[in-house]
This record gives structure tokens, sequence and C-alpha cells, in this order.
């Protein structure tokens, strides 16, 4: 379980437990509404590994901007791994709803096969300029006169789906992931964003067209057997 180490402080009118009750209308107050828990493998196909679940206590979608300490199995700070994200929580680039969201951590440099843990830190965070719905926007791969294809072909456009009653802001990144030997957890070695930031309608659709970088990438990865499209809430 990821330990979450909130810098950010404060204090306000003390609960039954007399501890203080987090002040939502404060910057320490959010962060002190956010949980984290990492999970290296689910043990569920097609799941994502390396995966920071956020929990977000707060009723108003936040923008954290996070920062991290991988562990080993034996509790060991690991100081030579650097880890960073895929949808941006380290620079603040992701919306994180009322509830449960999800990030995808990378790690990299000596001893990067051997994190089992992270330590999260809350930099800062703020109430996002547009609120995040609590499910996430899918994606369907298009091709050039806008037929359905899977995700591993050479794909011209994406469709963007969101089920929920507001409207919501995403962007979409295109993800690589390695193939790794049996005990070892699969982790995004390119991530390409896809366009630029969209806004999907509530209940509705929106088509986002594949820019010329990230054609590029799709060419160069296509028909292999690991790859994704993902859209994440953003501002």
């Amino acid at each position: 379980m990821a330990t979450g180490a909130v810098l950010l402080c404060g204090c306000g009118p003390l609960g039954v437990t007399g501890r203080p009750r987090p002040n939502p209308t404060s910057e320490a107050g959010l962060a002190q509404l956010l949980d984290f828990h990492y999970v290296g493998d689910s043990g569920e196909n097609e799941t994502m590994n390396q995966q920071l679940v956020i929990k977000n206590n707060a009723r108003r979608s936040q923008v954290p901007t996070l920062s991290f300490t991988a562990f080993d199995k034996n509790k060991h700070v690991l100081p030579q791994v650097r880890v960073t994200t895929v949808y941006g929580s380290d620079h603040g680039n992701l919306v994180a709803p009322f509830g449960s969201s999800y990030d995808v951590l990378r790690f990299s440099g000596p001893g990067e096969h051997d994190v089992a843990d992270v330590r999260v830190a809350v930099r800062r965070t703020s109430v996002a300029r547009i609120p995040a719905g609590p499910h996430d926007v899918t994606t369907q791969a298009l091709d050039s006169r806008g037929k359905e294809i899977p995700r591993f072909e050479r794909f011209s456009a994406v469709r963007l789906t969101n089920e929920d009653d507001v409207p919501v802001s995403v962007r979409v990144v295109y993800i690589l992931w390695d193939r790794p030997p049996n005990g070892v957890t699969q982790q995004a070695v390119e991530v390409t964003p896809v366009g630029a930031l969209m806004t999907v309608p509530a209940h509705g659709t929106t088509v986002l067209q594949v820019d010329t970088a990230a054609a590029k990438a799709v060419a160069r990865n296509s028909e292999g057997p690991a790859v994704s499209i993902k859209a994440y809430n953003s501002q």
C-alpha cells in the first residue's frame, strides 16, 4: 500500500477524535483529502500494471501535483529510481474527480525492476476549473473512413465517449508497453500525446484526429502486441 506523505498541512476545527478536520476550502485541506494506493499488478488480465490509485475525498475535482519515492520489497528506499507518470499527476496535468481515479507510474534508473511500493507526496493541489465525471472516457480507434478498427492497427482518429451527466475535458495518449519476463511488472516505455485537450459533451462523443507527431508513433508501433489508447481527465 502506498504511503500518503502529504507535505501540505493545515489545521481546522477538531473532530470527535480530537484531530483537525481538513478544510476543503484551503489547499492544505484539499491535500489532506487525497489518499493513494500503489498496485503493481492487480492479477487481472487486460489491466495496466504500476497503477497509482487516487482517492479524492473532497467533493470537488482536484488537480494535484505529486512526487514519489520508490521502495523495494524490504521497504528500503531506492534512491536512484526516478518515478514519473503517464497521465501527468507529477506535473499537475491530471484532474482527479471525487471518488477514485488513477495514474500509471513509470520507473527508470538502477533498481527500476525492484520497486514494490511508492510513497506519495502532494506538492500542491487546486480545485479543477472543469470538474471530472466519475467514469473514464472511453476510446475507439478509427481508420481514415471513420470505421472502427483495433487499437493495434494504424488508426487516423479516436472516438471519445463520455457516459457522465457533465461535459469533461480530456487528453489522449498512445502507450507502447514493454514485454517483461514473469514476475516483473509491465511498464510504459513510450507515451505519445494524441492531439490537444478535448471537450467531450455529456452523454456524447467527440472525434479526435491523430496529429503528425502521434501518427509517426502509430506507424512505428502498430501491429505490435502491447499498445493502448487512453483518455484521462485534464485541463
